[in-house]
């Protein structure tokens, strides 16, 4: 268990020594961390992209899946031979949407740390307060003496002084990249979940959730995830698009549908 968190805590110096590297390059923290998360996204691409891959190939097989499930529905052992054929085919691991994440984990984890624990000297980054968070910039907008300032105090503090919000300049960088964080996500769900209508309710309530999330997150933080994300969905437009021409290949996803009568 030590030799463990000897390895974490060294991981972290790791990182924390490449964004500092950054700074000196850059001279600014902004730029730092995000040639930092591009590094990091660089590195993780190969499992990025095995896991999309996957999960994308995933989707299209599934009108093929539901037929089987109909014909084989009362023969578990053949519906899973046909079932595995039917990966083999396409080749589909259903694991590897889901192992690439679990060893990315850890590494985002860290990374989120790194840059939440981050003394940033009070710097900002285009109008973004890299150690202040949403919350806390609308506190100082609206003249609330709150250290840790909630959503029950936010509204408070709106309903007392409404006038604080024509202070734009003090959250509004801090707020437009939060509603792109939000607007990355919706993209993200829209583009894995465009043409599977049971995930609709996913489509909104993921972007709705982070949203709230990352309101007490510091700035830092939030670039690191708005660049992120963005990589991200571009990474994932490439991989639907080059499934989709891959997947048009293989007819037999869409045509000779199994039958409980015949093959």
């Amino acid at each position: 268990m030590n030799r463990l968190g000897t390895l974490w805590n060294a991981a972290g110096d790791l990182l924390l020594k490449t964004l500092n590297l950054f700074y000196g390059m850059t001279h600014s923290y902004g730029l730092a961390i995000i040639l930092l998360t591009i590094l990091v996204r660089v590195i993780l691409h190969p499992l990025n992209q095995k896991q999309l891959v996957s999960m994308q190939k995933m989707q299209k097989i599934q009108p093929r899946i539901k037929a089987l499930q109909e014909k084989f529905g009362n023969d578990k052992q053949k519906l899973n031979e046909e079932t595995m054929k039917l990966y083999k085919e396409n080749s589909v691991n259903p694991a590897a949407g889901c192992l690439p994440l679990i060893v990315q984990l850890p590494i985002l984890i860290l990374l989120f740390r790194v840059l939440t624990n981050f003394k940033f000297g009070g710097v900002s980054f285009l109008g973004v307060g890299l150690e202040e968070s949403v919350l806390s910039t609308m506190a100082k907008a609206l003249e609330l003496n709150v250290q840790t300032p909630g959503i029950t105090a936010l509204l408070t503090g709106i309903a007392s002084n409404p006038a604080g919000l024509l202070n734009v300049g003090l959250y509004g960088p801090n707020l437009l990249l939060l509603v792109s964080i939000g607007f990355l996500t919706w993209f993200q769900q829209h583009l894995s979940a465009s043409s599977n209508p049971q995930m609709a309710f996913m489509n909104w309530f993921m972007p709705v959730f982070l949203t709230f999330i990352c309101l007490n997150l510091p700035g830092g933080v939030l670039l690191y995830w708005g660049v992120s994300s963005l990589m991200s969905v571009f990474q994932q437009w490439r991989v639907v698009k080059t499934t989709e021409v891959e997947m048009e290949k293989k007819p037999t996803l869409f045509k000779n549908k199994p039958n409980r009568d015949g093959e």
